[in-house]
């Protein structure tokens, strides 16, 4: 496992944006810090000149993956923290976006725990799991979204085993999903993203279990070949979870607001550094899809199990914030 050291800002922001970051909720504590470096290195004398800093700093981190709300959510965050009037002074400017981002890192790791709590109820002794791309630790600040669902129901007790698909072009799922559950000695069969409908007709999947990067109030928007094992699962009758903090929610938008990441063609072009396809031939690279609420059985956050009509109604009363279940 390589280890990265991000000293400023601008590396961190290019981190995310080549994938070295990746995964909703940690490109947005990520982010988070990358704000509380800028704070940290600033030489600014006065306040106006540190919230000046900070907010170009932000600009430059949105800009790096436009699909995921974890990002923007953060980002938004630590930049209210620089808008209270208590703050009055540069030293205390810089501290409390410091601890904003920490707080943001320490929380994501209780909302994980806290979604792997309610969403292993969901999953009985015997179920074999499908997932897809990387949802673990190595996609939070720790435990993980629909993978801290599997861990928590197999901590447990429950004697259950998962089938991850490989998720190209970017192979989350063989490197990163392989790597934790191997790790953690949960039993791991690995098939490749066009096997799904096979291992469905043969009732080779009982559950499946999600991340995502963006929750809107009629679509997950979650790596790009969710939308495909969502309709899969669907016609075969097999209950279809999302799993991600509240922080990934965005009931103000619909799917039509989103806008999708296209990453570069190459991605699917070649396979490493290694040219698979003519030259000349043309690709196209979405990161994410978008998976209609219809097919969605629930979605479990930190607050409990949410139905596709719970999020709606939540949308409709404006209660976000407060989750009012």
């Amino acid at each position: 496992m390589i280890l990265l050291k991000l000293r400023t800002c601008l590396q961190v922001a290019s981190a995310i944006q080549t994938m070295k970051i990746r995964g909703a909720p940690l490109i947005g504590a990520a982010a988070a810090y990358g704000l509380a470096l800028t704070a940290y290195h600033s030489r600014a004398k006065d306040k106006k000149a540190l919230i000046k800093q900070v907010e170009d700093s932000a600009k430059l981190l949105k800009k790096t993956r436009p699909t995921g709300a974890n990002l923007f959510w953060a980002i938004d965050r630590v930049l209210g923290k620089t808008r209270e009037r208590a703050l009055v002074s540069v030293e205390k400017l810089v501290k409390a976006v410091i601890n904003e981002a920490q707080r943001i890192a320490d929380e994501d790791v209780q909302m994980n725990k806290k979604i792997g709590e309610y969403g292993s109820e969901l999953l009985n002794d015997g179920d074999a799991v499908l997932t897809h791309c990387n949802a673990g630790s190595l996609a939070t600040v720790d435990y993980g979204t629909a993978l801290g669902v599997v861990r928590a129901a197999w901590e447990r007790g429950k004697k259950i085993r998962v089938v991850a698909t490989e998720t190209r072009p970017k192979l989350q799922g063989s490197r990163l999903t392989a790597y934790e559950l191997k790790r953690d000695r949960i039993p791991l069969t690995l098939i490749t993203d066009g096997a799904v409908g096979y291992v469905m007709s043969k009732r080779l999947i009982t559950k499946v279990v999600v991340g995502a990067d963006r929750i809107v109030r009629d679509a997950v928007i979650n790596k790009i070949g969710t939308y495909s094992i969502a309709v899969l699962a669907h016609e075969h009758h097999i209950p279809f979870y999302v799993a991600a903090p509240s922080s990934t929610f965005d009931l103000d938008r619909t799917s039509q607001d989103v806008v999708i990441e296209q990453r570069n063609p190459e991605e699917v072009t070649c396979f490493g550094s290694e040219r698979v396809a003519p030259r000349g031939v043309a690709a196209l690279n979405p990161a994410f899809d978008i998976t209609p609420m219809k097919y969605v059985n629930a979605i479990i956050c930190e607050k409990g199990v949410l139905s596709a009509e719970g999020l709606e109604e939540l949308a409709k009363n404006g209660t976000q914030r407060g989750f009012k279940f």
